[in-house]
């Protein structure tokens, strides 16, 4: 039986016979390749010399215009609108690119659509400010395509422009004292029983069913020889003076802005409840220094006045000077007043550093001190504790929150009312303060 002996080729000579068909095939496609790409050059030359001349033709094609509100209200949404004019006969694809305020850190701000020809489009955006002061708008670049989006024309619209950051004013809509009165439940308010009447009289009446018999005013009956009724109505007129400690204490951030913020807030709503109830509303600041101060009036611009104060009312990082505050309430408001202040303590030692002053106001004001709940604490407080590490933080945020329950009883030893709230509910629970007192004539 024969063997045959594999059959057996080198590797350089498989290599070498491999290398020689595959330049006889560039050799036969190259060129092939060349022409196709020769073509799609030309195409595309072709194609960019159309887009270029059916964008690029004619003045104004695109016209905008940005609209911006008078002034931005701090911690709420803000609408900015923008008016787009397509004057092509070809709908055109816009990339907006509006060079909105530097304190947003807002880089890659980008806007896309598409506007049919011959018509107007507006396009509506939001921002929301955390911070008072001016915000200062650049450019508005408006870039054009056609369908084949090859190349692009740059408008440019609204150089420059400014809008200030006021304090939320849009919350005095929300908290109407007439929408108060109306519809309380529907905005969370509480419902407070009347326990009595003001010391302010207004009138004697005929008696009706459903008058209260204790206000019967028999020497005005013998008289008639008719039931008559002393009429009451709320004591109006009240000095109510809301006081903003501005220190570093209040620099606290919760949801984008500071503790100062919010109370800045909670303070231009509830002057605007006080004016609307016949009251009088005042303010200051105070930190090393007394700033800001709008003495309590009723006059039709008190509003103003207080609303650009407010916007005014920065930090100033110092240890707040609580026996200066009292020496300028002692010199300033002589007529016994309503007292909200906003500040914050953490430990009962930072309120016994501070309590002389407190119970000497008290003296002579009803004083009502408001401070804030640390709301990440309170997230510690509720977690489950699974770790050593966990058991150790919840045991010490446990303590903190004690602390804050004792300062409120401390408070309330010397008759200082006090609000313990967090800074989303600030507002709330201060008108509900106010209503309350106002109802009790504790005032």
């Amino acid at each position: 039986m024969k063997f045959f002996k594999p059959f057996y080729i080198q590797p350089r000579f498989f290599y070498t016979g491999i290398g020689i068909v595959v330049l006889f095939g560039l050799s036969y496609f190259v060129p092939l390749l060349f022409n196709i790409a020769q073509l799609s050059i030309l195409v595309l030359t072709f194609l960019f010399a159309i887009d270029f001349l059916i964008v690029f033709i004619g003045k104004n094609k695109i016209k905008a215009r940005r609209i911006l509100p008078d002034k931005f209200s701090n911690g709420d949404k803000n609408t900015i609108d923008l008016n787009i004019n397509n004057n092509y006969p070809f709908a055109i694809h816009l990339e907006i690119i509006d060079e909105i305020p530097e304190q947003f850190q807002v880089r890659d701000f980008k806007i896309k659509d598409t506007i049919y020809p011959r018509k107007t489009k507006s396009i509506t955006y939001h921002l929301k400010p955390t911070a008072r002061g001016e915000y200062h708008f650049g450019c508005l670049n408006v870039y054009a395509y056609s369908a084949l989006k090859l190349v692009a024309k740059r408008f440019i619209f609204d150089d420059a422009a400014m809008v200030p950051t006021y304090p939320s004013f849009k919350q005095l809509k929300k908290f109407e004292l007439l929408n108060i009165n109306q519809n309380a439940l529907e905005y969370g308010l509480k419902k407070v029983r009347r326990l009595g009447h003001t010391m302010e009289f207004e009138q004697i009446k005929d008696y009706v069913l459903g008058d209260d018999l204790r206000t019967i005013n028999w020497k005005a009956t013998a008289k008639r020889n008719q039931l008559m009724v002393n009429q009451f109505q709320d004591e109006k007129s009240q000095p109510i003076y809301s006081i903003i400690d501005k220190g570093r204490v209040m620099k606290m951030p919760f949801n984008g802005l500071s503790l100062l913020d919010y109370a800045i807030n909670a303070t231009l709503v509830i002057s605007n409840v006080v004016l609307k109830k016949h009251d009088k509303a005042g303010m200051l600041s105070f930190s090393k220094n007394i700033e800001n101060m709008v003495v309590a009036n009723r006059r039709s611009s008190q509003m103003q006045l207080i609303l650009e104060s407010l916007y005014n009312v920065k930090t100033d990082f110092h240890e707040s000077d609580f026996s200066r505050l009292y020496g300028n309430i002692k010199r300033h408001i002589t007529h016994r007043s309503l007292i909200l202040m906003y500040t914050n303590f953490e430990t009962l030692d930072g309120l016994n550093r501070q309590l002389p002053y407190l119970k000497a106001i008290a003296k002579s004001h009803l004083l009502v001190v408001i401070f804030f709940k640390n709301t990440k604490l309170n997230s510690l407080i509720t977690q489950k504790a699974e770790t050593v590490q966990q058991v150790y933080d919840k045991v010490i945020a446990e303590k903190f929150a004690f602390e804050k329950r004792l300062i409120v009883n401390e408070l309330k030893k010397y008759g200082i009312y006090s609000i313990l709230t967090t800074p989303e509910n600030l507002t709330i629970d201060t008108i509900n303060k106010y209503l309350e007192i106002k109802s009790r004539g504790l005032l």
